[in-house]
């Protein structure tokens, strides 16, 4: 068939995916379990903007936060302690056309992987990271963790633990090339997901904590915040996160804050009066590694199978 170029036109539609489509198998989690909501609140974002299953990743490290990739339809990577980053890291240097999620844990994330945390901030990578924060090993049956708050009694800290926990919002802070940080907390879905999608839509590393409750190990810890709403502080900005006028309403305690003010976004981190949601830091100028390793273009199969030959032509006998 001859025809032209205005003439001949691939007819292009878009793809419509339902809520369905990316749930996977029945959540094995404790009824009341706060990764229920960051399940619930990231499955609305994937069918929201569209991402297509085929197109979307989703990896983790050991824990019960890591079983996040088993509950959605999509790829996924469940891998070994600590290690969820630096999976996801060679997956987006590879397959950059891929949007990459991680899923860790406190103590996946905080103890054994700190290392990688630390060095894929550096790297701000555009990977969006939720570390699932419930303050207690919870997989292995109540161990202290690294953001255990100090007194905590435990299997490994009978007595109470000694050490003042760990802020993960202000490591995350103090490292270089830090370019969005965020913290939600599980029990208002609202601004959990308006934080989920600011955190999608960042090009670059995007670092949210998520304050989340464990029925099981700790069924209280949390219970002083939430039932005061006045101790939680919404942060607000042009820039950042809206306020409903409802959300508004319930949590009146809010703050206007600019996330470009690191020295700012620093203070409110290491706030102890009050539980601060919303951004805290977000800078769009930070180079992202993906980028300045100029990995924009695809491998063909036959620059993948050139690569393997030649790795394994080293070691022929």
């Amino acid at each position: 068939m001859n025809c032209s170029a205005t003439d001949c036109q691939l007819e292009l539609y878009d793809e419509q995916h339902e809520l369905e489509d990316y749930q996977s198998g029945v959540p094995r989690w404790c009824t009341g379990c706060g990764d229920n909501a960051i399940l619930a609140a990231v499955q609305r974002l994937c069918r929201d903007e569209g991402l297509r299953p085929e197109k979307t990743v989703f990896v983790s490290g050991i824990g019960c936060s890591s079983r996040f990739p088993h509950y959605m339809k999509t790829y996924g990577f469940h891998g070994i302690h600590g290690r969820a980053l630096p999976i996801a890291e060679g997956v987006k240097m590879v397959r950059p056309d891929l949007t990459v999620f991680v899923n860790t844990g406190d103590g996946d994330c905080c103890s054994i992987g700190a290392a990688h945390w630390i060095h894929a901030i550096r790297y701000n990578m555009n990977l969006t990271v939720f570390l699932h924060d419930n303050q207690i090993y919870g997989l292995t049956k109540k161990q202290a963790s690294p953001t255990s708050p100090i007194g905590t009694k435990s299997n490994t800290t009978p007595r109470g633990s000694y050490l003042d926990a760990l802020n993960p919002l202000s490591v995350t802070l103090g490292v270089a090339n830090a370019s969005f940080v965020a913290q939600a907390v599980d029990w208002i879905p609202e601004s959990l997901f308006e934080i989920v999608k600011a955190a999608y839509h960042h090009k670059g590393l995007s670092f949210v904590r998520i304050l989340q409750r464990c029925p099981e190990w700790l069924p209280k810890s949390l219970d002083h915040w939430m039932q005061d709403p006045g101790r939680i502080q919404l942060l607000h900005h042009e820039n950042a996160v809206h306020l409903s006028a409802g959300l508004a309403k319930t949590y009146r305690n809010q703050l206007l804050h600019d996330p470009l003010d690191m020295n700012r976004a620093r203070e409110i981190a290491s706030s102890e009066d009050v539980i601060p949601v919303g951004i805290l830091y977000q800078n769009r100028d930070i180079p992202r590694y993906e980028e300045t390793r100029q990995t924009g273009v695809l491998r063909t199969t036959e620059t993948v199978r050139k690569g393997f030959e030649a790795e394994l032509d080293k070691y022929t006998v």
